[in-house]
C-alpha cells in the first residue's frame, strides 16, 4: 500500500513524500510509518514525530486501518523538535535543589555576608528539602516507568524552572538566612511543632514512595499498559502521590512558617491538583468501571 506524508508547515523542505508498505493498511503499524520517515531523514526520529490524520493523533502500536486509512491516503506530519528523555528531565529538575540547597546552607558568607549558627528549625529543614529529592531521584532511577518516553528538549527549562528557583533558590535564601539563625526570636519553635513536622513529614514520604511503587507495578517493563490502581491511598483519590507531596510540604511550610514556603506550598498543591484532575478525567474516560467514590486529590473532598 500507499501513504503520502504532508507537511503540517507550509514551509516544509521534506515534504510531501510517498511511502510504500507491503500489505493491507491492517498490516502496517504505525511504528513502521514512522520508522520508514526517520530512515528517509534520520534527523526526525520517532520520538520527534507527531503524525495525524484529521486531527487525531496517530498511535504507537496501532494499525493503519486502527483509524480508518486506506491504500492512498495521506497523514499530516509535525517535527515536535529535539527530544530530550522524561527521565533525564526528572533528573536536572531534582538536581536543582540538591545543588542549591547545599550552598545556601554552607557557604552563608557568600549569600549573606556572614557567617552564624544554624538554628534547629533551619537544619530540620535542610535534611527534610534534601531526603525529599534525593528520595525523586531514586525513584526517577529505580522506580518510575514512563507512559512518555520524551518530550521537547526547550521544556527543560521551563519545567526546571518550578524546581531551580522555587524550591530551590527561593526557599533556601530566606529559610536558610541569619534572621531564622541559632538565637533568634523568628526561629524558636517547641518541641511539639518540630516532632510533628517531621512525624507528618516520614509519613507522608513513605506513603509517597509506596503510591509510586504501586503504580510501576501496573505496568510491565517496555509497555505502555494502563490499567486502574488500587491498594493504599488509590481507594479514595485517583492520584494519592500528589496528596501525600502534599502533606510532605505542608510539615515544611509549617516548621518554616517563612513566605517563601507558603508560596512553593501554593504553587506546587495547585500544580498537582490540576495534573490530578486531568488524570482522574482521564481514568474515568477510559475504564468504565472505574470506581465512582474517589476523587482526584483530596479524599472526601475533590
Amino acid at each position: 500500500m500507499q501513504l503520502t506524508i504532508t507537511p503540517r508547515s507550509p514551509k516544509s523542505r521534506s515534504f510531501p513524500i510517498t511511502l510504500d508498505f507491503v500489505g493491507s493498511p491492517a498490516d502496517v503499524t504505525v511504528d513502521q510509518v514512522q520508522a520508514a520517515i526517520a530512515k528517509k531523514f534520520p534527523k526526525y526520529y520517532p520520538d520527534r514525530q507527531r503524525l495525524t490524520v484529521e486531527k487525531v493523533a496517530l498511535e504507537a502500536g496501532k494499525t493503519l486501518a486502527d483509524f480508518g486509512l486506506k491504500d492512498g491516503d495521506s497523514v499530516a506530519f509535525k517535527d515536535l523538535g529535539p527530544q530530550i528523555s522524561w527521565r533525564t528531565v526528572f533528573l536536572i529538575e531534582y538536581g536543582g535543589p540538591l545543588v542549591l540547597h547545599p550552598l545556601v546552607y554552607y557557604l552563608p558568607k557568600l549569600f549573606y555576608g556572614q557567617t552564624f549558627e544554624h538554628s534547629w528549625m533551619q537544619t530540620v529543614t535542610y535534611w527534610m528539602v534534601m531526603l525529599h529529592f534525593l528520595k525523586r531521584e531514586y525513584e526517577t532511577v529505580f522506580v518510575h516507568r514512563f507512559s512518555h518516553g520524551t518530550m521537547p528538549f526547550s521544556n527543560v527549562f521551563k519545567n526546571s524552572a518550578h524546581y531551580h528557583l522555587l524550591s530551590g533558590l527561593n526557599l533556601a535564601y530566606w529559610v536558610y538566612g541569619p534572621w531564622n539563625a541559632a538565637g533568634t526570636k523568628l526561629a524558636e519553635r517547641s518541641d511539639a511543632l518540630v516532632y510533628g513536622c517531621i512525624a507528618l513529614y516520614i509519613f507522608a514520604e513513605l506513603s509517597n514512595f509506596h503510591t509510586h511503587v504501586t503504580l510501576r507495578n501496573l505496568r510491565p517493563p517496555g509497555t505502555r499498559v494502563r490499567k486502574i490502581p488500587r491498594g493504599y491511598g488509590f481507594d479514595l483519590v485517583s492520584c494519592p502521590n500528589y496528596f501525600f507531596e502534599t502533606l510532605s510540604w505542608l510539615a515544611v511550610s509549617i516548621l518554616t512558617l517563612s513566605w517563601s514556603a507558603h508560596l512553593f506550598f501554593v504553587v506546587a498543591v495547585g500544580q498537582m491538583y490540576i495534573w490530578a484532575v486531568k488524570k482522574h478525567k482521564g481514568y474515568r474516560k477510559e475504564f468504565s468501571d472505574y470506581p465512582r467514590g474517589r476523587k482526584s486529590m483530596f479524599p472526601l473532598i475533590a
